[in-house]
């Protein structure tokens, strides 16, 4: 009986803890408000560059999710002949090209907001806070460090590193 009681007690304390720790859930308003914010920060806009920034952003991302939906729509289940396969494929193929396009489009109309070097440090910031996002999946919604994880250059690739750079191989 007492063992029945001290597990009883035990479970409820348990199940109370559990009750006070809030449950993270995914907010796609916050996800797009981190990303907004690390994009920033790591791009170093200003505060003019990002407000013309964003809605071109925005504006490539929600045709782009259009296009992600079909394909997920469309690659769910195997098809059973090597026919219908083919051409799933090859839709694949297609939209994925679309996809490259719509990229492509945003990108020349970025250079009209904000210099080419910050294109690409926006190019950059993007993929890391995706995979610093995809890291944390099962530690609850957290969006990677701003600055964090940012490596030096590689061995010999640093200034004045490879000293027999634009010269002949030596034997």
């Amino acid at each position: 009986m007492k063992k029945l009681i001290v597990n009883c007690l035990f479970l409820l304390f348990a199940v109370g803890v559990n009750a006070e720790e809030p449950q993270q859930k995914f907010s796609p308003e916050k996800f797009q408000a981190d990303m907004e914010a690390f994009i920033t920060k790591e791009a170093c806009l200003t505060p003019q560059e990002a407000a013309a920034f964003f809605p071109l952003y925005r504006e490539m991302q929600k045709k782009q999710r259009v296009l992600y939906s079909q394909m997920q729509a469309e690659g769910m289940i195997k098809p059973a002949s090597e026919e219908a396969c083919k051409k799933l494929i090859q839709k694949r193929d297609q939209v994925e090209l679309e996809l490259k396009a719509i990229q492509q489009t945003y990108h020349n109309k970025f250079f009209g907001v904000i210099p080419a070097s910050k294109v690409w440090d926006v190019i950059k910031a993007e993929d890391r806070f995706h995979r610093g996002m995809f890291r944390n999946w099962g530690r609850g919604f957290q969006p990677p460090r701003v600055g964090g994880g940012m490596r030096g250059p590689r061995q010999g690739q640093g200034q004045g590193q490879n000293q027999n750079q634009g010269q002949g191989r030596q034997k």
